[in-house]
């Protein structure tokens, strides 16, 4: 390799885009390529880098197989930025294996952290943990160092372990200023700031109040009933009721627990449930059959007693009884909690990471599009949506993962 390719991969590795442009921008041999494309990503120019990536791996030679593996390796990580999270994850899994085989374990490492950020934004907190693993910290320079942390802190913070997610953020930040690479400091200062952020509202006898990661980390280890409007889960300590199949059973412990220890009237209760607006007979037996379910369900938790008026929750041991929200409710809210990230997604990535249909997103995000909520640029297929950070709230660490022991 030339020293112009040298010096440029070297920029490239200190975070230095244009001084690698410098070297090899009116090059047109794969390497160089290569170089160009890396650097316009970090440029932010994505599209362009990924045709000059592609033309580089199609310039490598038959037995350049390291180099291929490198340029898709780059490719996926201009695709996990992109939020492309339909593109073919297998061909990360065979470029790392390649490079493994040819003992490049630093780029090797790369991939299994892009890999570990993928399965992240999707909820596959389990497999992340098992890629992860297997990766060996210990003799990564300072830029992948700090990577590797990220991906530790984001399963701990999802995980609602917020005292490995700091520990983990204190080594990311060290590592990243032995690197000196500002955008890898500011994206580990973004994180840290996820840990002081609200992520949730606390709804208790008729108040609320924003909660802190660590809060809600408190709060799941306390003797408290908690009703999870998040993962539509009723759970004391250990023991835990998912009524995330059975929306008109949830909604009226919610509504319960939100006005414990009060009571709760029938026709509010039906307001809730079925959206009634005049309480007949017919919703009023259908009530009835309802709370006798529900009862059912949460017989280990509390019972449901009968007033004068309606309804009201009796916990069997816990002292106090909470309701645990997303910072704003609305009915796409969870589009709009993945959309605050500042990225910009494609609605088939959003589909993915919220586990439904790809037209049901691009319904909701029609209807966003209509009050202003978000925006959109592209057209077709390379159509992007995205919308400023909701401001004062950390709404994505709480959505896809399920809590511990759920």
């Amino acid at each position: 390799m030339d020293s112009l390719i040298t010096a440029a991969g070297l920029a490239l590795a200190a975070g230095d885009p244009l001084g690698a442009l410098d070297r090899v921008a009116l090059r047109d041999d794969a390497p160089a390529l290569a170089l160009r494309g890396i650097a316009m990503a970090q440029l932010g120019d994505l599209d362009r880098a990924k045709a000059l990536l592609r033309r580089a791996a199609r310039a490598f030679g038959p037995k350049e197989a390291v180099a291929r593996a490198r340029c898709v390796v780059a490719e996926a990580e201009i695709a996990l930025v992109s939020r492309d999270l339909g593109w073919p994850s297998k061909a990360l899994d065979a470029a790392r294996a390649t490079l493994e085989k040819h003992g490049d374990r630093l780029n090797a490492a790369h991939a299994g952290h892009l890999k570990v950020r993928r399965l992240l934004l999707i909820g596959r907190l389990d497999e992340a943990e098992d890629v992860l693993a297997g990766l060996d910290p210990a003799p990564l320079p300072p830029a992948s160092r700090a990577a590797h942390e990220l991906a530790v802190a984001g399963i701990a913070m999802r995980r609602l372990k917020t005292r490995a997610a700091r520990t983990a953020l204190e080594w990311a930040r060290h590592a990243a200023r032995r690197a000196g690479i500002p955008g890898l400091m500011a994206e580990v200062d973004s994180a840290f700031l996820a840990l002081d952020t609200p992520a949730v509202r606390l709804i208790a006898q008729g108040r609320q109040r924003p909660l802190l990661l660590e809060e809600v980390e408190a709060l799941q280890a306390s003797p408290a009933l908690v009703v999870d409007a998040l993962r539509y889960v009723v759970r004391q300590e250990e023991t835990m009721v998912s009524l995330a199949t059975r929306p008109v059973l949830f909604a009226l412990a919610r509504t319960l627990a939100e006005a414990w220890p009060a009571d709760v009237s029938r026709a509010t209760l039906i307001a809730q449930a079925f959206g009634g607006r005049h309480a007949d007979e017919s919703h009023r037996a259908r009530l009835r059959v309802e709370i006798g379910r529900l009862r059912a369900e949460l017989r280990t938790l509390v019972d449901i007693g009968a007033t004068s008026q309606g309804f009201a929750l009796a916990p069997r041991q816990a002292g106090e009884v909470v309701v645990l929200a997303r910072p704003i409710e609305e009915r796409h809210a969870a589009v709009l909690a993945l959309l605050a990230d500042g990225e910009s997604w494609a609605s088939s990535a959003l589909a993915l990471a919220l586990g439904t249909g790809q037209r049901s997103v691009q319904r909701a995000l029609e209807q966003l599009g209509d009050t202003g909520k978000v925006q959109s640029f592209g057209h077709g297929r390379a159509r992007r949506w995205m919308t400023p950070p909701v401001a004062g709230f950390t709404t994505t660490l709480l959505l896809p993962a399920p809590l511990p022991n759920g």
